[in-house]
């Protein structure tokens, strides 16, 4: 919260009057070092976060369209060379070589590189990755929708485990779901690059991408106290199960809410000027690319390139929402007194789903597989036009459609929770990493003195 606020804090900076009156007036020594002192330390990092964007979709975009693939054959070895070299600095380690440096001339080499690597043990990679995407994510929102406000921090006792429902209302927007975006493209590019066939290849080159997808994910559970106990990670999923059907409206908070927390997130876009807007929509357009490049792979699409495939594959997007709109006011209608005629219609939808399936694998090239590759291009586009939808929100609010928008927002909230939830409780089950976590956290009399305490009592301290 802290970092969100200085965050937003330079972000307005960077939209006033002094700043804009300094950088013309100043002669260009006084410029850099009034830039590398003020809002220049939060412009890199964004940059270094968008360049890691522009990287992975251009990746993307050169799997999905063929061109790695003609530039990998034998008659276009040297675009080949030109492509794949440029990756080997993304080892990440010449990063570390300026902080090993000066160490170095401080204490020593080897004991430069015994901080360095106990630095990493504790990992500290790991958080300074976390803080950078929430740094990007602060500033980059106020430059282009404005909108900093005073966030109270606290004071309070700092070991403590937070709920997972509280880690995601204060990380969803900023961290998981870029994560899970990025781990999306990494995955769709594993299994349409010829370049990922090679498991080095493909290591080298996405290695470092990984660590952020890991890191943005994992950090808030790693550095949370207790973070991996098995009991708690029920109770939290339970929690946040029930945050997010919490019925008690706008008038609830958001720490009971989901619909309430859901609107706050979009504050800043009530405030935004048009251009905004437009900005606004125009990044959230690039989700419907998951969708155009991976059709046209499916099976059913027999090998053609036409555009007439994407056109075509809208359809699937129409039927789907019009199944939604069904099975809504069915429910709506039937199920509390008349639950026979619920469960008529959904038996029905799942019957002529079934047919359909049939029908198309008999007379068409459909593969069976195409139903599950197919969602790695429809989720995306379906979470595209969400964020387009609370942009135009004052447009869609007054219509019928607006209710629908809500309830499937809390659908995909239960997705990219339930995603995040799986590796935790994954850790959370495994013997022994609540032991590491707990030594990697605290110094060894602490974590000593604590498993002593949760031996006597027999259960888990709940502030620790």
């Amino acid at each position: 919260m802290f970092e969100a606020k200085v965050a937003s804090g330079n972000g307005e900076q960077v939209l006033s009057r002094d700043v804009y009156r300094l950088g013309h007036r100043l002669d260009f020594f006084r410029m850099l070092s009034f830039f590398y002192t003020t809002v220049g330390f939060f412009f890199n990092t964004m940059m270094v976060v968008l360049t890691v964007y522009v990287f992975l979709w251009s990746r993307l975009y050169l799997s999905l369209s063929g061109v790695e693939k003609a530039a990998n054959s034998n008659n276009n070895k040297a675009l080949g060379a030109i492509l794949n070299q440029q990756f080997i600095i993304q080892l990440g380690l010449f990063t570390a070589l300026p902080m090993i440096v000066e160490n170095s001339l401080e204490h020593g080499f080897l004991q430069a590189v015994w901080d360095f690597l106990t630095m990493q043990l504790q990992l500290s990679s790991v958080f300074y990755t976390f803080s950078m995407g929430t740094r990007t994510h602060f500033f980059g929102r106020t430059v282009l929708h404005g909108g900093a406000k005073y966030r109270a921090t606290g004071r309070g006792f700092v070991v403590q485990h937070k709920s997972f429902s509280e880690n995601y209302r204060l990380y969803a927007r900023s961290h998981f779901i870029k994560a899970i975006e990025l781990g999306l493209i990494l995955t769709v590019y594993a299994s349409y690059s010829p370049l990922a066939k090679d498991t080095l290849v493909y290591i080298a080159m996405t290695i470092s991408s990984w660590f952020l997808v890991i890191s943005w994910i994992m950090a808030p559970f790693v550095f949370n106290p207790s973070g991996f106990d098995w009991l708690k990670t029920v109770y939290d999923f339970d929690e946040f199960m029930n945050w997010i059907w919490y019925d008690g409206g706008l008038f609830a908070k958001a720490e009971q809410s989901w619909e309430r927390w859901w609107y706050e997130e979009q504050e800043h876009l009530r405030t935004t000027s048009p251009w905004g807007k437009r900005v606004e929509i125009l990044l959230d357009l690039r989700f419907f690319f998951f969708q155009y490049g991976i059709v046209h792979h499916l099976g059913i699409a027999a090998n053609s390139t036409s555009f007439v495939v994407y056109l075509l594959s809208w359809i699937y997007i129409f039927v789907a929402f019009g199944i939604f709109l069904l099975i809504s006011y069915a429910r709506d209608k039937y199920a509390a007194k008349e639950h026979i005629y619920f469960r008529l219609i959904q038996f029905l939808v799942i019957i002529v789903g079934i047919l359909v399936i049939v029908v198309l694998l008999q007379f068409t090239a459909f593969k069976f597989s195409d139903v599950f590759t197919s969602l790695l291009a429809f989720i995306p586009t379906g979470w595209g036009l969400l964020s387009i939808a609370q942009v135009l929100r004052p447009l869609v609010q007054s219509t019928w459609l607006w209710d629908s928008v809500v309830y499937v927002a809390r659908l995909y909230d239960i997705l990219f929770g339930v995603i995040v939830m799986a590796p935790v409780a994954f850790l959370s089950w495994m013997p022994g990493c609540q032991s590491m976590q707990t030594r990697i956290l605290f110094n060894e009399a602490f974590s000593r003195g604590l498993r002593i305490f949760q031996i006597v009592t027999g259960k888990k301290s709940g502030n620790i």
